[in-house]
């Protein structure tokens, strides 16, 4: 293996949308490349660093964070610093973001000021359980649907400047447009 990658994500939801991604060869890392060829669940630095940082590499390791915060810190010990580079993933605010946008809902739920998207999706979209991984995978099983709502987000959200998106990550954005 050239190099060594891992993909941690902080929720279910997170979790299904880059399962769907990855069973869908979409994503610039396939599942082979992954540790444990799976999407971790691991939002502390030293609880990663302790299960899979001791064990023997060669060669440095890209954790791949997704996460809606950005004030989330993931710290690793000097000792492996030099051997593991993280790229965080932000979903800001949440990833049901994604599910507005693809309802072509962006503008009204941004006259709502004060809701958060998760609570949009249930009173104002009315579906229930929209952080389930079971509704995540069944809203978005056909895949291009999830690729077009990872568009259109990228599109009107506000993305700082050197932040990553899941967007970033999809394999065909990276054949055209090395930007991000």
């Amino acid at each position: 293996m050239a190099g060594y990658k891992a993909c941690i994500c902080e929720g279910g939801a997170e979790r299904a949308i880059l399962d769907l991604l990855l069973d869908q060869d979409k994503l610039i890392f396939s599942r082979a490349e992954l540790l444990e060829e799976e999407v971790l669940r691991s939002r502390k630095g030293k609880d990663f660093e302790e299960k899979y940082l001791r064990k023997e590499f060669s060669g440095k390791i890209i954790v791949y964070r997704i996460l809606d915060s950005r004030r989330e810190n993931f710290k690793i010990s000097k000792a492996y610093q030099d051997k593991v580079e993280i790229i965080n993933v932000v979903t800001a605010p949440e990833i049901e973001m994604l599910i507005i946008c693809n309802e072509g809902k962006y503008k009204d739920f941004e006259k709502r000021k004060n809701m958060l998207p998760s609570e949009y999706c249930k009173s104002v979209l009315k579906f229930k359980n929209v952080k389930s991984v079971t509704f995540v995978k069944k809203y978005f099983s056909d895949v291009s649907v999830l690729e077009n709502s990872l568009n259109e987000y990228k599109r009107v959200s506000k993305i700082r400047k050197g932040e990553q998106t899941i967007w970033g990550l999809l394999k065909s954005n990276n054949l055209t447009d090395n930007s991000e």
